[in-house]
C-alpha cells in the first residue's frame, strides 16, 4: 500500500472543515479515517523494507551455498581421482601378494636344501681363499715383515706393501725389489680364476707439493697406477681384472703422529675380491 503524502492529508481535513454541510463528528471520522490510512501505510513501508532485507539475506545465502556446492564439487572430483589412484594402488599390492604367496609355496624341504646350498658355497669359497692366502704367503715368504704382510679381511685377501719396498720417497717409480714382489704375486695370481684386483695407494699426512704431484691424493693415485702397470704390461695379469685408485692420507691404519706410525700409512693395498656371481645367482633365484 502507497504512503499518503501529508499535504494531500492536510488538503481533505480543511477541504472538510470549510464544508458546512459536514458535521463535526463526520470531520473527526475523516481525520481518524487518514490518520489510521497513514499508521497503515507506515506499516505497509516498513514490512516492505523487512521483505526487501529477507530478500537480500536469502541472495547472500544462495551465493553462499553456490560456491559452498562448488567447492564440494571440486572435492569431490579430487576424492574420486584418489579413489582411483588407490584402486591401482590395491590393484599392484595385490599382484604383489600373490607373487609372495607362490613364492612361499616353497616346502620346507627346498627351502633348507637351498639353504644348504649357500652354505657349502660360502664355505667353499671361504677355503678357496684361505688356500690363496696361504699360496701367496709361501711366494712371497722371503720378505720380511716390515716389507709386506698378507691377511684375510672381510672375506678378501689383503696384500699390503709399504713403501720402502716399492718406491723411493715422494716417487711413483717402482724399485726393481717391488717389481720382484709384484711378479712373483702375479704368477700366483695369473693361475688363480674369478679373482678381482683392487690396488690402493695411502700415504702419510704430510703434505707434498712437487711439479708432479699437487698433493698426496695425487701421488697415492699415481703409484697406485704405476703398480697397475707393472702387473699387467710386465707381469702378464689381465688388466680386466684389475683397478687402481689412490686414497690419499684419508685412510690410515694408525696414528700419523709418530715416525713409525707415519711409515706404516706409507703403503699400497693389492685387494683381492672374489667373484661372487655364482653366489649370488643361487641367493636370488
Amino acid at each position: 500500500m502507497k504512503k499518503i503524502p501529508l499535504l494531500a492529508l492536510l488538503s481533505v481535513i480543511l477541504a472538510l472543515s470549510f464544508t458546512s454541510c459536514v458535521s463535526t463528528k463526520k470531520y473527526r471520522a475523516s481525520v481518524a479515517w487518514v490518520e489510521q490510512l497513514q499508521r497503515d501505510s507506515l506499516t505497509a513501508l516498513h514490512q516492505l523494507n523487512d521483505c526487501n532485507t529477507n530478500l537480500n539475506d536469502v541472495k547472500a545465502e544462495r551465493a553462499s551455498l553456490q560456491n559452498k556446492n562448488s567447492s564440494l564439487s571440486d572435492k569431490n572430483s579430487s576424492l574420486s581421482n584418489k579413489n582411483t589412484s588407490l584402486e591401482s594402488e590395491n590393484a599392484s599390492v595385490t599382484n604383489d601378494l600373490n607373487s609372495l604367496s607362490a613364492a612361499s609355496k616353497m616346502t620346507i624341504a627346498d627351502q633348507a636344501k637351498r639353504l644348504k646350498n649357500l652354505q657349502d658355497m660360502v664355505q667353499a669359497q671361504k677355503d678357496v681363499m684361505l688356500k690363496l692366502k696361504n699360496t701367496i704367503s709361501d711366494a712371497l715368504m722371503k720378505y720380511k715383515a716390515d716389507e709386506l704382510s698378507v691377511y684375510i679381511k672381510d672375506g678378501n685377501i689383503y696384500v699390503s706393501l709399504q713403501e720402502k719396498l716399492l718406491f723411493k720417497s715422494g716417487s711413483d717409480v717402482v724399485d726393481p725389489k717391488g717389481k720382484e714382489a709384484l711378479k712373483s704375486l702375479s704368477l700366483v695370481l695369473n693361475s688363480t680364476k674369478d679373482i678381482n684386483v683392487i690396488i690402493e695407494g695411502h700415504t702419510d699426512n704430510v703434505p707434498i707439493k712437487t711439479a708432479l704431484f699437487k698433493d698426496n691424493w695425487d701421488l697415492s693415485t699415481a703409484r697406485a697406477t704405476s703398480i697397475l702397470r707393472t702387473m699387467t704390461k710386465d707381469d702378464g695379469f689381465d688388466a680386466n681384472r684389475i683397478t687402481a685408485s689412490g686414497k690419499g692420507e684419508f685412510h690410515p691404519v694408525t696414528s700419523n703422529d709418530t715416525m713409525e706410525g707415519r711409515a706404516s700409512n706409507r703403503r699400497t693395498e693389492i685387494i683381492l675380491s672374489p667373484d661372487l656371481k655364482e653366489l649370488y645367482s643361487i641367493l636370488y633365484q
